[in-house]
């Protein structure tokens, strides 16, 4: 097969173009989910949380529009499990807000920073995605194989669609439908009900295309990805490291990319969508940070500062694997997918993250 026709080939491209896009609008925004946590627990500010959700609003119906039409099944995710492992994503997610508020910042705000010159957000990341490595295949991953993945809760259902239609009778696709325009008309009341954030061009514009980056990952994975192996005559997706359709999430991919690097020469082992978005972002922040001449180092601020960002990373490494994602991974991508487990993962990253902020307060 032609390398430029290859499907796998277009995926690792397509999410280099993704990544690209979405590093320098973040940098632009200044795009960041802990961030807008913090705004409102120490300031009232909702800006930046209106943001988030409007891009969450933009993925959710563009995600669901392309399942309705049968572009992609949103089914096969792996956000959607029969046998909800709620500990893991609980915990998890817990453990990754704590990690990322230690952290001054979660995946991608790292990523948006290391393109910005920060030496400190490349430490970071280091000690993540060895974090993340050893939750997958090493020490970390035998725990939490062990003692929380299997405790699992069967709701019944794995997505608020099938909620719905299972409590109303209606069939699948309606609820579905009724599902996703009830949720995008309530959060788009409250988004837009502020002046301030209705006249902020930038935040608009810049949530408006975060969320469609996300809707193009699924198109492009769960569509475009989607096809016959020409050696193995399977239908697969191709390029994924979770073998199924992806969108943009960073914890796994940031452990997968290590172990690319340190395993170079393996010829069994390719670049991924994954990878291809993570490298994205931080060449994507970066263009922007030299073009707009706002790139300048930065290290550490003492020897404390030190141990709490390498602290933070080690537990979102662990988190977010174990929660199945982070900010993005859970907060965007999971929940466009309406998946039940991702809104058990955000309702304890949200809390992991408000109860250090706070004890961080308290302590200072």
């Amino acid at each position: 097969m032609d390398a430029a026709l290859n499907p796998a080939t277009l995926v690792v491209w397509g999410g280099l173009g993704l990544g690209l896009v979405f590093g320098a609008v973040a940098n632009k925004t200044n795009f960041c989910t802990m961030g807008a946590i913090s705004d409102v627990v120490n300031m009232g500010h909702w800006g930046r949380v209106r943001m988030w959700l409007l891009a969450v609003v933009v993925a959710m119906v563009g995600a669901n529009l392309l399942h309705y039409t049968g572009q992609i099944d949103l089914g096969k995710t792996i956000y959607h499990r029969p046998a909800m492992p709620w500990l893991s994503l609980l915990l998890g997610g817990g453990l990754f807000g704590v990690g990322m508020t230690m952290a001054s910042g979660c995946t991608a705000k790292n990523l948006v920073r290391l393109g910005g010159g920060s030496v400190r957000s490349l430490v970071v990341l280091v000690f993540l995605a060895v974090s993340a490595y050893m939750t997958l295949k090493g020490l970390f991953g035998q725990w939490r194989a062990g003692w929380l993945d299997p405790v699992t809760l069967d709701a019944g259902a794995t997505g608020l669609g099938q909620v719905v239609g299972k409590l109303s009778g209606l069939p699948q696709p309606g609820a579905l439908i009724l599902t996703v325009l009830a949720i995008s008309l309530g959060l788009l009341a409250f988004i837009f009900k502020d002046k301030r954030f209705r006249s902020n061009r930038v935040q608009v514009l810049g949530a408006l295309v975060l969320g469609l980056v996300i809707v193009a990952g699924w198109y492009l994975t769960g569509h475009l990805g989607y096809g016959e192996n020409p050696e193995t005559l399977e239908t697969v997706y191709f390029a994924t490291n979770t073998r199924t359709l992806e969108s943009l999430s960073l914890v796994a991919p940031a452990a997968f990319s290590l172990e690319l690097l340190m395993l170079w020469t393996d010829k069994s082992l390719h670049a991924s969508f994954g990878i291809a978005t993570l490298v994205g972002m931080f060449l994507g922040s970066l263009a922007y940070a030299l073009g707009t001449r706002q790139f300048r180092w930065e290290g550490f601020a003492s020897l404390d500062d030190l141990r709490s960002h390498l602290i933070g990373a080690v537990l979102m490494g662990f988190g977010g694997v174990t929660a199945l994602g982070c900010t993005i991974g859970q907060g965007m991508s999971g929940l466009s997918t309406l998946a039940l487990g991702s809104l058990v993962a955000m309702f304890g990253l949200t809390s992991g993250a408000v109860a250090m902020m706070k004890y961080q307060v308290w302590r200072a």
